[in-house]
């Protein structure tokens, strides 16, 4: 893209949600541009929703491009919020459009899912008996349309359910073939964006590429060839930072790594494979957003509203095993991903020159499995599309650098992985458990401290005021006095369980502590968070676990402050997730320090789950200062 356009693109135009100036990325799919704000719940959407791109830093097909200028400039998002343009409408519904000012929770994110998520301004048909009539009635109208250059009509045409890949019984093609007869490249875009395969045939045997290049538009043909190659030409860009020149006959690049066994994806029917290859390519673009995302933001802002994407959002049309594998994908470091995507693309270019295929699996997760398996449960079950992440933000060069490194690094099997990785967890849990010991003694001596400063207190008061003897639970410190067993197994997932929380036996607290004393202990934890996102920033490693220490300190002091057992269940929820993502924030700085005799850690993965911690210890710490806030107001 030019410097020029590019220009263009940033300076005069506004976000299509809130209408702030100069927006930096694009929604491919719904043919608007954004801001970085409301990009952060875009993206928070899953590429099934909205596919974003930035408008600079990601590499964008000219042609894609001007397909989606062209969009802007005539009105696309009228179609995502038609029933806001009727005032009447707007008054009757109580709706309105977002504006800078606004928030981004809950005011510019709930708008933003309904919008483009649930659909829920688009035009609405009239409701009919036979709905797949209604979709057949509308792809044709797409089909007959594509010939001419309005984009619009054929977006909107998409939004209320016409088929980019319908085959026309009568005409005997797609609606692809005709846009490649007529030439119509932003078309042919925009139904490849909606799922059209350049690859799909006519009632004569022939593709879109083919009708394109017998119409003397050799360009576009060419342009055809690509998106027929796009997923295993961006698996390929990510590993290496090139793509296959298709114009001499190259289609596919792999990697050479150390020999592998290929038997699981060969076992795989091609449905499937499409499947976790489609899964694998969405991967792929949440990690290379992820490193434009942070290589564009202001560091200082990572703890504050901006959602995050730690793992691919839910898909509702996919089954729950699916989605699960899916998230599971971004627990692979780089060396698994990429011998992941390695093997994909071996396997592709063996079923694209007609190799035999054995009888087909039906489970994909067993080919996650084989790759890597992770003793941790974070993803054991699928998420929900609210949960939020952040990756470290690397350039294109580092990244090809770091692979490089990782693929050299000779023939590895996974049975020799897994011993070494099963060896270190074996010693981390010794660590631990002596840890625990420590810190249980430590809350023994202070508990017993606390009741003999109760009891002195009582030897002081006049004999007459014994009438109501203290009882044990009185005597009792209100914090949380066995904050060591927090730390039992080296730190608590989110679904993890705190015994002093859930014990039945344990009557509810209702008191909380004051605002007061919640602020001043939460801003002593940002401050200490800032300082760790700063050495991230400045990849000083070395800086991550004396400032994982003051957190934690900083945590503990907080969770100090609340009962027990509190009353209310947001609250043991925020500080379950406050204080397991402090214990796990020290145990991810700790892999950050190289052991004698052992490779460096992945600093990639390593500050990607730094920084996952310092924001679920934000967050979580904002939750007990709403929540307080709330309560001692009431």
């Amino acid at each position: 893209m030019s410097t020029i356009f590019s220009s263009l693109l940033l300076n005069e135009q506004v976000c299509k949600v809130c209408r702030s100036s100069s927006p930096r990325w694009a929604s491919v799919n719904r043919g608007v541009l954004i801001c970085d704000e409301c990009c952060s719940v875009h993206r928070s959407l899953g590429r099934h929703s909205s596919q974003v791109r930035h408008l600079t830093h990601s590499p964008w097909p000219p042609t894609q491009l001007q397909m989606v200028q062209t969009l802007y400039n005539n009105g696309a998002n009228s179609i995502w919020e038609h029933s806001l343009l009727d005032p009447s409408s707007v008054v009757m519904s109580g709706k309105r459009k977002a504006s800078p000012q606004d928030k981004l929770h809950p005011n510019k994110s709930e708008f933003i899912r309904a919008k483009y998520q649930m659909l829920a301004f688009v035009h609405r048909m009239p409701c009919r008996d036979d709905d797949s009539s209604t979709a057949k009635d509308l792809s044709k109208q797409l089909h007959s349309s594509v010939r001419a250059a309005n984009l619009e009509t054929c977006l909107r045409l998409l939004s209320l359910g016409a088929q980019a890949h319908f085959f026309h019984p009568e005409k005997g093609n797609t609606p692809l073939h005709v846009a490649a007869k007529a030439g119509q490249v932003s078309q042919a875009e925009l139904l490849a964006v909606y799922g059209a395969d350049p690859g799909a045939l006519d009632s004569n045997g022939k593709t879109p590429i083919d009708y394109a290049r017998e119409a003397g538009h050799y360009d576009m043909a060419d342009r055809l060839v690509e998106i027929q190659y796009e997923l295993t030409d961006r698996l390929a860009f990510y590993l290496c930072g090139r793509k296959p020149d298709h114009k001499s006959g190259e289609h596919f690049i792999v990697p050479q790594m150390a020999k592998r066994a290929f038997l699981a994806f060969m076992q795989l029917s091609n449905h499937l494979f499409e499947e976790l290859a489609m899964d694998v390519y969405d991967e792929v673009d949440r990690r290379e957003t992820d490193a434009v995302w942070l290589a564009t933001q202001n560091h200082s802002t990572l703890v504050t509203e901006t959602t995050l994407v730690p793992f691919l959002p839910v898909n509702p049309e996919y089954s729950s095993t699916r989605n699960q594998g899916r998230q599971k994908l971004a627990r692979f470091n780089a060396h698994e991903f990429a011998t992941l995507v390695i093997d994909i693309l071996s396997d592709a270019k063996r079923r694209q020159q007609g190799n035999s295929v054995c009888s087909p699996k039906d489970n994909v997760e067993l080919i996650l499995k084989g790759v890597a398996v992770r003793h941790s449960s974070d993803y054991d079950s699928v998420a929900s599309d609210e949960d939020t992440d952040q990756e470290l933000p690397s350039s294109k060069g580092d990244r090809t650098k770091s692979l490089d490194s990782d693929l050299s690094d000779g023939p590895i099997t996974m049975h020799e992985y897994m011993e070494v990785k099963n060896a270190l967890s074996a010693s981390e849990a010794k660590i631990q458990q002596l840890l625990k010991a420590n810190d249980n003694l430590n809350d023994e001596l202070r508990l017993m401290q606390k009741k003999t400063s109760k009891l002195e207190k009582q030897s002081s008061v006049p004999e007459s005021d014994y009438d109501n003897a203290f009882n044990d639970s009185e005597m009792e410190d209100s914090g949380f006095a066995r904050r060591g067993r927090l730390r039992s197994g080296g730190w608590l997932g989110e679904g993890s369980s705190i015994p002093e929380l859930d014990d039945l036996e344990m009557e509810a607290d209702p008191t909380l502590p004051s605002t007061e004393d919640v602020i001043r202990k939460t801003e002593q934890i940002t401050k200490n968070i800032q300082e760790l996102l700063r050495a991230a920033q400045d990849n000083k490693q070395d800086s991550f676990l004396p400032c994982s220490e003051r957190i934690h300190v900083a945590v503990t002091e907080m969770a100090a402050l609340f009962p027990k057992k509190p009353r209310s269940e947001t609250v043991r929820g925020s500080l379950r997730l406050l204080t397991a993502s402090a214990c796990r924030l020290q145990n991810e700085c700790r892999k950050a320090v190289p052991l004698d005799g052992c490779s460096g850690p992945d600093v990639q993965l390593v500050t990607q789950q730094v920084i996952q911690c310092a924001y679920d210890i934000a967050k979580a710490a904002k939750q007990l200062v709403t929540i307080t806030t709330k309560e001692n107001t009431n």
